[in-house]
C-alpha cells in the first residue's frame, strides 16, 4: 500500500509476504518495485484509515477500559490497569480482544507492559509472549531490535551502520555522542520505553450520543405527520450510526409541545440495528400514545445506547434474502414493543432436580448449551406455586384413584410413577430431608396432570398439583 510523502511515494503498509521479501513501511515505492519485480501496489486511503482507527478506539473504550489513545496509523493504547480483572487477567483480556478482532477479519497483535513504549514493542516484535510481568519490561526489551523503539528509519539505519542493532546495545552507549549524531529521538524513545521519561497520551473522549433534530415553523400534530417526521429523523440518525460504525440498541424519541411539555417514546432492540425500515416499525407501534396537545414544534431522536455494528448484519434490501437470525431479531423487537421487553423470552434448562428450578428465562436469541433429559417427560405448564389437592388412593403407597382440585372431582383412569425427587441439600438445611414422589395421571375425561406427595404416605405426606398437560 503506497502513500505520497512530500515529493515521493513510499510504502505505507506491507503484508507478511512483502515483509519476508525485505520490504517495510517508509521504503520508496520505486526502490521496492526494483527489489521485487511485479510488486502489486495499491493506493492508501489515510483519511478512511483514520476514521476506522477512531471507530475501533471507541469500541475498545466501550468494551475494555475507559482510557484509550490512538497511535496512528495502525495502533491503539488501552490502559488496562483496573480493568483486566473483568476478563480474568491480562491474558484473558488480550485473548478476548484478538478473538473478537479476528471474527471481524482484522489481523492484530497485542502487548501488555508497564509503559506505552514497551507495550508497543512487545505487540510488534514479541507477539507470542504478549503479557510482560510487572517490572519485567526492561528485560523483555534487551534482545529486541532498535526498531522496536519507534525510531525513524534514518536513525535505525544509522545505528545499524555502527553495529547497534539491539536495544540492549543501545542502553550501553553514552548519551552525549548518541545525541550529537542522531539527535534527541533515540535517547527519548529509550527512556520512554524503560519508564525513565513520561510519555503523555491523548485519550479519546466518550463520543456524544448520535442525535437527529427537527424544528418546525408551524406546530404539527396529525398522526401521519408524526410518522413522516419520525421516518425522516431515523434516516438522518441511521446515516450517522453508519458513519460511526455502530448500531442502536436503544432509541429515545422526544416531542416538545408548544405548551412547554414533552412527550417521549423509547424502543429497544435485541441486536444493534441501523435499518430505517426496522426502527420505523418499532416506533410506529408507539406513536399512537403521543398526545400532541396544541401542537409540536420540535422533535429530537437520540440513540441513547449503541454497540459495535457487525457488517454482516447490514440490510441488503431486495438484493439478497434476509438472514433468518436478522428476521427473528426484528420479530422479537416488534413483540417487545407491543408486549413489553420482559415478556419476550425463551426457556432454557437448568441443572436442578426440582422442576420449578429446572427452567430459566434467557434472551430470546441466546443459544442453549444443555437440554432436558429425554427420559424424564415434563408437563407443558407448571403451576407456581403448586396447588394443594385432596387425593384418594386404593392403598397408602398406590397412585391416586380420585383427585379433588378446585372443587372438581377427577377420577383417575391411568397413572405412572412414582418418580422420586430429593431436595438440594447444599442450598439449605430445610431441603436436606425434602422428598417428593411425582405421578403422571390421566383422568377418565382425558385430562393429564402431574401430582406429587411431599413425603412418604407413612409420614403423612400431602398431595399437590404441580403441572398440567404433557410436553
Amino acid at each position: 500500500m503506497a502513500d505520497q510523502t512530500g515529493n515521493k511515494r513510499v510504502l505505507a503498509a506491507v503484508d507478511q509476504a512483502a515483509r519476508r521479501l525485505g520490504l517495510r513501511p517508509g521504503m520508496a515505492v520505486a526502490h521496492a518495485q526494483a527489489a521485487v519485480p511485479g510488486l502489486a501496489v495499491v493506493e492508501a486511503d489515510p483519511d478512511a484509515d483514520a476514521v476506522a482507527l477512531e471507530q475501533l478506539g471507541v469500541w475498545c473504550l466501550r468494551r475494555y477500559a475507559p482510557l484509550v489513545a490512538l497511535d496512528p496509523p495502525d495502533g491503539l493504547w488501552i490502559e488496562v490497569a483496573g480493568a483486566a480483572h473483568l476478563f480474568g487477567d491480562e491474558d484473558g483480556l488480550v485473548e478476548d480482544l484478538l478473538t473478537r478482532l479476528a471474527q471481524r477479519a482484522l489481523s492484530a497483535s497485542a502487548g501488555v507492559a508497564d509503559t506505552p513504549g514497551a507495550a508497543w514493542a512487545v505487540a510488534r516484535f514479541l507477539p507470542h509472549e504478549p503479557v510482560v510481568p510487572p517490572g519485567g519490561h526492561a528485560a523483555a526489551l534487551v534482545d529486541l531490535p532498535v526498531q522496536a523503539l519507534r525510531l525513524a528509519i534514518e536513525s535505525a539505519d544509522g545505528l545499524a551502520q555502527l553495529g547497534i542493532e539491539r536495544i540492549g546495545q543501545l542502553t550501553q552507549m553514552p548519551r552525549a555522542p548518541l545525541r550529537l549524531r542522531f539527535g534527541p529521538e533515540p535517547g527519548l524513545r529509550l527512556d520512554q520505553a524503560l519508564g525513565h521519561a513520561l510519555e503523555p497520551l491523548v485519550y479519546l473522549d466518550w463520543p456524544e450520543a448520535p442525535m437527529a433534530r427537527l424544528v418546525f415553523a408551524d406546530p404539527i400534530g396529525a398522526p401521519e405527520t408524526l410518522a413522516r417526521v419520525t421516518e425522516h429523523l431515523l434516516t438522518d440518525l441511521c446515516a450517522e450510526l453508519e458513519r460511526r460504525g455502530i448500531g442502536a440498541r436503544r432509541i429515545d424519541l422526544v416531542f416538545r409541545r408548544v405548551d412547554g411539555l414533552s412527550r417521549s417514546l423509547r424502543v429497544a432492540t435485541i441486536r444493534p440495528s441501523r435499518t430505517v425500515r426496522h426502527l420505523v416499525a418499532l416506533l410506529a407501534e408507539r406513536l399512537a400514545l403521543v398526545d400532541p396537545g396544541f401542537g409540536i414544534d420540535e422533535a429530537v431522536l437520540c440513540a441513547t445506547r449503541t454497540e459495535w455494528f457487525d457488517a454482516a448484519q447490514a440490510d441488503l434490501g431486495d438484493l439478497a434474502e434476509e438472514p433468518a437470525e436478522s428476521g427473528l431479531a426484528e420479530l422479537v423487537d416488534r413483540l417487545g414493543a407491543r408486549l413489553g421487553r420482559g415478556r419476550v423470552y425463551r426457556l432454557a434448562p437448568r441443572a436442578s432436580a426440582l422442576p420449578e428450578r429446572a427452567v430459566r428465562r434467557i434472551d430470546p436469541l441466546a443459544g442453549v448449551e444443555a437440554s432436558w433429559p429425554a427420559d424424564l417427560p415434563r408437563p407443558a405448564r407448571l403451576l407456581a406455586p403448586p396447588e394443594p389437592v385432596a387425593v384418594t388412593a386404593l392403598a397408602p403407597d398406590h397412585p391416586p384413584a380420585l383427585v379433588v382440585w378446585r372443587g372438581r372431582r377427577l377420577r383417575i383412569a391411568r397413572a405412572d410413577g412414582p418418580e422420586r425427587v430429593h431436595g438440594e441439600w447444599w442450598r439449605s438445611e430445610a431441603e436436606a430431608g425434602l422428598v417428593r414422589d411425582y405421578y403422571r395421571v390421566e383422568t377418565v375425561a382425558g385430562d393429564r396432570f402431574w401430582l406429587f406427595r411431599d413425603a412418604p404416605a407413612t409420614e403423612g405426606g400431602r398431595w399437590w398439583l404441580h403441572g398440567l398437560g404433557e410436553a
